[in-house]
């Protein structure tokens, strides 16, 4: 196998809550400014571990998700080695294949690849993620008449093929970044967990 990763996603949008995208219909307002965030728990590709790794992405999203074109903004935590950041790099850009691949494809145009301090913490079901001074958001999950986190299922769009997305609000999402400003509060929220292997 070229990879196998198991973790956790981090997500955040300028959409209203529940975010359109992951059911095929067009951002709110047309567009979309996101961050998406994958850490992986333990993992290793091509045989090497990138187990307490952390890829972000700040992504600008034009129109309707599933047509592409996305322009993005690439942070790896600062903990990463090389190899590693070189490996994590290649299975989000597609090139070892797998359901990451087809997230790559959406991709038009990477606008930088860095390192930066990252935090990425899950208590429960809450989330929090900072990114050097570029981008910090805080997540809550909605909750059901159980109690439990409410989850999305068999969405026709989903940044983590096979899992459930818990679905809340970011009650502050903030990006900073060359040809990024945003600074919102109470707007879509996406958290859950991955299993990716190809």
């Amino acid at each position: 196998m070229s990879y196998q990763l198991e973790g956790r996603l981090l997500e955040v949008c300028t959409c209203n809550t529940l975010c359109p995208c992951w059911v095929g219909e067009d951002p709110d307002g047309g567009t979309c400014t996101g961050v998406l965030g994958w850490h992986v728990d333990k993992g290793d590709v091509n045989g090497l571990d990138v187990s307490g790794r952390s890829l972000i992405i700040l992504t600008f999203i034009p129109r309707n998700i599933r047509r592409g074109n996305w322009r993005v903004r690439v942070y790896v935590d600062d903990g990463a080695t090389r190899e590693q950041m070189d490996a994590l790099l290649n299975v989000w850009t597609g090139k070892l294949g797998g359901p990451v691949a087809d997230l790559a494809k959406l991709v038009g145009e990477v606008l930088a690849v860095e390192q930066a301090p990252i935090s990425f913490e899950v208590k429960g079901m809450n989330g929090s993620l900072k990114v050097g001074t570029a981008i910090k958001a805080d997540l809550t999950p909605f909750q059901g008449a159980t109690g439990k986190p409410t989850a999305l299922h068999d969405t026709i769009f989903t940044t983590i093929p096979g899992s459930p997305a818990y679905v809340g609000k970011a009650t502050n999402y903030v990006a900073k970044a060359p040809g990024f400003d945003v600074d919102m509060h109470n707007h879509n929220a996406v958290s859950g967990s991955f299993r990716f292997q190809a």
